[in-house]
């Protein structure tokens, strides 16, 4: 997701942001060498020239031109070690290779890698340096890079590397690209020059992602802003439905804020993978290429595009304390990651809901599951959601069997708990206020004022919206990881939250089971449950029960006639050792969730409803 580049450039570049680095060392004298700050300050001009000669091979091959007033003795240059959007360390030096570096008349110029991510240069008073490298391109995830005979796709943090203390210069970036492919991303071209684009800062090159293929493309306008879509791959989409359905998207987002903040838009869609990452004035989106129908299926990438556009507002303009502008070398610590992205995950729905591509039924029962899929997780009582955001960097992208155990996801309770708190501002105030308000004052007094929110500034938003504290709110369901008082809250406006039990006289075992060729594998063991407790493993493969050969369908089918209580034997693989495991069944204490009409709602129920959701309360 983009922001007008103009602003963005006007923005960023008017904040200084230097990066302590650490002493160099040079390769000649093997002794430390400083850089001094006016060498590190005094911009020099950049160029990277991206080629792609054998695309089969996976290896985008990179040059990068510098060039200063003065030249500095040495020079360092580095490879981020993550991208914004994404957080955990990724390392994208590891994908680096033939790294080599020259002066402008072709004589190679000393050079050593001083730590994992840093190439320093012993600069010889060369005029200009010339670096070259290769990085290795054939994971095609929104985050990383792919290049194949079919497409590249790169994001510029996992293929340009930056010079020291210089994350303020601009840049350009001449792509050449394989054959008759075009080159598309969201960063402006350079007037007169092929293929050739440029960025005010590196927090703008390293938001600009680039698709080079013969990709298919339509354009669309919203307020007089020009907005694209670009298809790399076959499927079964609709191209011109996705625009008109992405326009109405777009237009709603607008009604909100009042703006679109950007002079165009760019939706790269890569019919492969899954996944989407927001960017400036772009975003990155990864689907399956027969995922568009049936309309369920369709749903889900309205889902996908609508929380990642939303993003060009919340995250790239509403910036969360941390997030802006980067440390491209260790960890960004907030812990509000979930309203960037569980807020995000709040307004997808509503934005399809309000744009009429879904019904009030189908918006509600996607809340409701996932409501039922935190309810099931015990990890519930033991993370919180400011606990979930501050430690993603280590938790949320390395799951393992415990996980459900012990975290939570600030996208799913992030989405649920930013519902309650937009009912209860939207009660409290009497349907004057809403959680559209709390963005909206974010967006004027954080984002136009060029400052980055902290935790107290959402509360206090949060309040000045609903007219009274909401510390009690705060404090239980964000710092806090108490029971939500889902029925109290929605009841304001004229829901209520059916909980149905399962049947506790059926037999239960706990584990999470898989089928795959034949194997019947456990892959998590939720706590209390009778699995838990009797020590079945993740990783166990179930072998038989009772003597008889297991696979799901006879499981469930021979469970089906136990009850509670009865004693079952399940022989099992461990570390490629049988074994029996002997335990009683329990009851399952499952349940299902799901929104239902109050069954006599008041007229201000009724119209807190039809404000909230556009529909009439009941249909």
């Amino acid at each position: 997701m983009r922001v007008k580049l103009n602003t963005v450039a006007l923005l960023l570049t008017a904040i200084f942001f230097m990066y302590q680095d650490t002493p160099a060392k040079s390769k000649t004298s093997g002794k430390t060498k400083s850089i001094s700050a006016s060498e590190q300050s005094s911009s020099p001009n950049i160029s990277y020239t991206v080629s792609m000669s054998e695309p089969w091979t996976h290896l985008l091959e990179v040059e990068m031109r510098l060039k200063w007033n003065r030249m500095p003795d040495a020079a360092q240059l580095k490879m981020p070690v993550w991208t914004p959007g994404s957080y955990l360390i990724r390392e994208y030096a590891r994908q680096v290779q033939d790294f080599s570096v020259k002066d402008g008349g072709g004589k190679d110029l000393a050079w050593q890698k001083i730590n994992k991510n840093t190439w320093q240069i012993d600069t010889n008073k060369a005029k200009e340096i010339v670096a070259r490298y290769r990085v290795y391109s054939n994971e095609l995830t929104v985050r990383t890079n792919e290049l194949n005979d079919e497409h590249g796709f790169w994001n510029n943090a996992a293929t340009l590397m930056f010079p020291a203390g210089q994350l303020n210069a601009p840049s350009t970036v001449t792509v050449n690209p394989y054959g008759k492919w075009k080159v598309a991303t969201g960063l402006p071209t350079v007037s007169g020059s092929a293929n050739t684009f440029r960025a005010p800062n590196f927090d703008v090159l390293y938001d600009s992602p680039f698709e080079v293929s013969d990709y298919k493309e339509i354009s669309f306008d919203v307020r007089g802003k020009k907005h694209r879509f670009i298809m790399s791959g076959e499927g079964n989409y609709d191209l011109k439905k996705l625009a008109e359905d992405a326009a109405k998207v777009v237009e709603e987002a607008a009604k909100i804020f009042g703006e679109l903040p950007y002079d165009d838009y760019t939706f790269i869609v890569n019919l492969r993978g899954g996944g989407g990452l927001e960017h400036l004035n772009s975003t990155a989106l990864q689907y399956n290429r027969f995922g568009f129908k049936p309309k369920a299926r369709y749903n889900g990438f309205l889902s996908l595009m609508a929380h990642e556009y939303f993003h060009a507002f919340n995250v790239k303009r509403i910036r969360p304390d941390a997030l802006g502008p980067f440390d491209y070398e260790n960890e960004n610590y907030t812990k509000l990651l979930w309203v960037a992205e569980g807020g995000t995950a709040y307004y997808e729905s509503l934005l399809l809901r309000r744009a009429g591509l879904i019904s009030d039924a189908e918006l509600l029962e996607g809340r409701a599951n996932t409501i039922e899929q935190l309810q099931n997780r015990p990890g519930r009582f033991e993370t919180s959601l400011e606990e979930a955001s501050f430690d993603a960097w280590i938790k949320y992208y390395r799951q393992d069997e415990n996980s459900i155990n012990n975290q939570i996801s600030y996208y799913d309770k992030g989405e649920i708990v930013s519902m309650m708190l937009d009912v209860t501002i939207r009660t409290s105030s009497n349907g004057a206020k809403s959680l559209d308000d709390v963005m909206r004052y974010l967006y004027n007094e954080f984002y136009k004022k060029n400052r980055n929110y902290t935790p107290a500034d959402f509360q206090k938003a949060a309040e000045m919206a609903a007219g009274q504290s909401l510390n009690d709110f705060f404090s239980k369901y964000v710092r806090g990881e108490a029971e939500i008082d889902y029925d109290g809250i929605v009841n304001g406006i004229g829901l209520q939250m059916k909980v149905e039990k399962s049947d506790s006289t059926k037999a239960y075992i706990g584990a999470d089971l898989a089928e795959e060729n034949g194997r019947l594998t456990i892959r998590t063991v939720a706590a209390n449950t009778p699995a838990y407790q009797y020590g079945l493993n993740t990783g166990d493969q179930i072998v038989a029960i009772d003597g008889y050969r297991a696979s799901n369908a006879f499981l469930q089918s021979y469970l089906a006639d136990r009850k509670p209580n009865d004693t079952v034997r399940l022989t099992v693989f461990r570390f490629d050792k049988l074994r029996d495991v002997n335990f009683k069944l329990g009851a399952n204490m499952r349940a299902n969730y799901s929104f239902a009409p109050v069954p006599t709602p008041s007229d201000d129920q009724k119209r807190l409803y039809a404000d909230y959701m556009k529909a009439e309360l009941g249909k």
